[in-house]
C-alpha cells in the first residue's frame, strides 16, 4: 500500500466515501473488500474497521451522505414547482456515483438480500425520496388530500424519469419534467386548478 497523506474527520470519510464507489466502478459489488478500498485511499485497512464493519456498510455510508434532500416550499402554493423540482433533483443525482451503487445493490438484491434492505432502511428513515418528501409535505399543509398520496402516487413521477431513461437512452429534459407533473401527478392528485392556473408555464 502506498501511503497518502495523512487525513482526519470529514476529509478521511470523503476520501474513503470516493475510494468505495471507486472500487464498486472497477470490481463490482461481489468483490468489494476492505483491502482493495484501502488500497484505493492510501490508508491502512485498520482505518476502516474504526467505523464500519464490512465493505457494504462503508458504501451505505457513501450512499446516504450524497443522497440529496429535497426541502419543499413552506407555502401550500407551491406543489407545481416542488414536484416539478424534487423530479429535477432526481435527474441530477442520477448523475452521481451513488446512484449506480443504488444500482448496482439493486441488480443484485437476490444475492445481497441485506444491503439490499439496509438500502430501503436509509432512504425510508432519512424521508428522502423525492417527489413522496414533497406530496407528504404537502398533505401536511392541507394543499392536498393525505389519502390521496399513495404509494403509487408518490413513485409515478420517478418511474416515469426510469421509464424514459430506459426508452430513450438518456436523461428527459425539464420540459418532460413538466409533463410528467402536469399531465400525470397532477390531475391523479384531482390538483387541475394547478395545471390551469396562471404558474403552469414551464
Amino acid at each position: 500500500m502506498v501511503a497518502g497523506p495523512r487525513r482526519r474527520g470529514a476529509a478521511l470519510v470523503k476520501a474513503l466515501h470516493s475510494a468505495v464507489l471507486e472500487e464498486l466502478d472497477e470490481v463490482g459489488l461481489g468483490r468489494l473488500t476492505m483491502d482493495g478500498i484501502a488500497r484505493r485511499a492510501g490508508t491502512a485497512r485498520t482505518t476502516l474497521y474504526r467505523r464500519w464493519a464490512n465493505p457494504g456498510e462503508l458504501l451505505l455510508s457513501a450512499i446516504g451522505e450524497a443522497y440529496p434532500v429535497e426541502e419543499p416550499s413552506p407555502v401550500a402554493g407551491e406543489l407545481r414547482a416542488d414536484l416539478i423540482r424534487s423530479l429535477e433533483l432526481l435527474v441530477e443525482w442520477a448523475r452521481h456515483p451513488t446512484a449506480r451503487a443504488v444500482q448496482a445493490i439493486l441488480a443484485e438484491r437476490r444475492a445481497h438480500p441485506e444491503l439490499a434492505a439496509r438500502l430501503d432502511e436509509l432512504f425510508d428513515a432519512s424521508g428522502r425520496r423525492f417527489t413522496a418528501t414533497v406530496l407528504d409535505h404537502h398533505a401536511r399543509l392541507g394543499t392536498i388530500a393525505p389519502g390521496s398520496v399513495t404509494p403509487l402516487v408518490e413513485n409515478l413521477g420517478e418511474a416515469m424519469v426510469v421509464k424514459h431513461w430506459i426508452d430513450v437512452g438518456r436523461e428527459p429534459d425539464r420540459e418532460y419534467l413538466v409533463q410528467i407533473v402536469d399531465q400525470l401527478i397532477l390531475p391523479v392528485l384531482g390538483d387541475r386548478s394547478a395545471v390551469a392556473g396562471p404558474c403552469a408555464g414551464p
